[in-house]
């Protein structure tokens, strides 16, 4: 696919636009790509990057990348007119809501409010209206505030207060004044936790994106395997998204 824009979104996050010369692929809420790394000698094996969002006027697909490693840093420096291999839709996506009547709250921590951007857009296209609930860790470490807020409702916490309601995302005002029929959330496995205890305690159907180590994206490698009440599953295949009431997780 040709690169279209890298655009920064914070001293650690870029976004990179992409095209292609024949039309994108149908792409779910929550689903991903594997991202070959080229010219990083030290990485050798795809990324998986989760789909940001779909601009179909424009052919676009959006991903969301934290320069944090060899082959994230490789791909922040990439420039309009290169060409990034990408394997794609790839896993599970996102319950979509049965009626635009219905309640969904997202939730969002660090890169993992990625893929919530689409989910929501998708949401507000078929009538409804999302609410968004994110957090980092300071205000500069929240990410496409902008384009949430033309989605949907959006609340806000930070641990160091500098934006919204300090503290977690759990521990946000919104959770105790309002009810929802759906929670999806995706970000750190501590945040994940906390918010599924939330939706188990008030009974909440809740779906969870897993972010194991996915390096091949199609259930070979099975280095990315997750525990569950019906045994061990592939996340990359399985997921990334599943329901809570699927997970061993000890909640």
């Amino acid at each position: 696919m040709a690169v279209t824009s890298v655009e920064p979104l914070s001293a650690k996050h870029v976004l990179i636009k992409l095209t292609d010369d024949k039309p994108l692929p149908e792409m779910m809420p929550g689903q991903f790509v594997e991202v070959r790394v080229d010219d990083s000698p030290t990485t050798f094996l795809r990324r998986p990057i989760s789909i940001n969002n779909v601009d179909r006027e424009r052919n676009e697909l959006w991903l969301m990348v934290a320069a944090i490693g060899d082959g994230t840093r490789r791909l922040a420096r990439l420039r309009k007119g290169d060409t990034l291999n990408c394997v794609l839709p790839l896993g599970n996506g996102f319950t979509m809501p049965v009626s635009p009547s219905e309640r969904v709250l997202l939730v969002g921590g660090g890169v993992g409010v990625a893929p919530l951007l689409y989910f929501g857009c998708q949401i507000r296209r078929q009538g409804g209206e999302p609410t968004f609930l994110l957090g980092a860790r300071t205000a500069a470490d929240l990410l496409e505030l902008e384009l949430f807020k033309a989605v949907g409702r959006v609340f806000v916490t930070t641990e160091d207060g500098s934006e919204g309601e300090k503290g977690f995302v759990t521990n946000h005002s919104l959770l105790a004044s309002e009810h929802f029929d759906r929670i999806s959330t995706c970000g750190p496995k501590p945040m994940m936790m906390a918010v599924a205890r939330y939706a188990k305690a008030s009974s909440t159907d809740c779906e969870v994106s897993l972010e194991n180590k996915m390096a091949c994206g199609v259930g070979a490698c099975l280095c990315c395997v997750e525990k569950t009440t019906e045994g061990n599953v592939c996340v990359c295949k399985e997921g990334p998204v599943l329901n809570i009431n699927k997970l061993s997780w000890q909640i």
